[in-house]
């Protein structure tokens, strides 16, 4: 049986935009329809945590959310990996984070030339999230406001990685959408969606 790692942030965990502190039904995130899609020829291990950017600190909030310093770590825990799955980058859109997709276009590439010294062998898919958009209620979370057209650009710069890496490349704003709860997270029938979508591109790459 195969082994995929989910690598990401509140879109990889679950969280739901309307209830906060909440979290989607198991079956309701995308590592679970992942695996449900690959019909037991894979496991998914869901790695997500909220907050979690690409490559840089925040140093506001409890937990160590900079991608780049536990992937290492986690790589070797779940080893052996035939596949790591990097869904990262809403979280970059804070401007006192990052603030721009090109700066998380570089944290992305960091997370993917960490695969490749720390699991050689594994295939990578480097996804590009949904992008912020403006809710209806309440006011959109002044840490997002002022870098939605920089999320829409996530996707081009992305692309453009996994092209330098060698690698696949999947945008999730082709699937799916914000909600307007917030702007950011997404509802059960779009979290669905991201796994149903991938799915397909898991079989090809793994040969299933």
């Amino acid at each position: 049986m195969k082994t995929i790692l989910a690598y990401g942030d509140s879109l990889t965990y679950g969280a739901d935009p309307v209830v906060q502190g909440g979290r989607h039904a198991y079956e309701d995130r995308w590592p679970t329809r992942l695996e449900m899609g690959l019909e037991g020829k894979a496991r998914v291990i869901a790695e997500g945590l909220g907050g979690r950017s690409t490559a840089f600190d925040d140093f506001t909030t409890t937990a160590d959310r900079n991608g780049a310093r536990i992937l290492p770590t986690l790589i070797h825990s779940h080893a052996p990996l035939d596949a790591v799955a990097i869904m990262l980058g809403t979280n970059d859109m804070k401007s006192f984070v990052c603030g721009s997709a090109l700066g998380a276009s570089r944290g992305i590439k960091r997370l993917g030339e960490i695969v490749g010294a720390e699991a050689p062998t594994a295939q990578l898919i480097l996804i590009s999230p949904p992008h912020c958009t403006e809710p209806s209620s309440p006011a959109l979370d002044p840490r997002f406001s002022e870098t939605i057209a920089e999320s829409r650009e996530l996707a081009g710069h992305y692309r453009r990685v996994a092209d330098e890496l060698g690698c696949h490349f999947f945008d999730a704003a082709t699937v799916a959408e914000a909600d307007p709860a917030d702007g950011v997270h997404l509802d059960p029938a779009n979290t669905r969606a991201i796994g149903d979508a991938l799915a397909p591109l898991l079989k090809e790459i793994l040969g299933l």
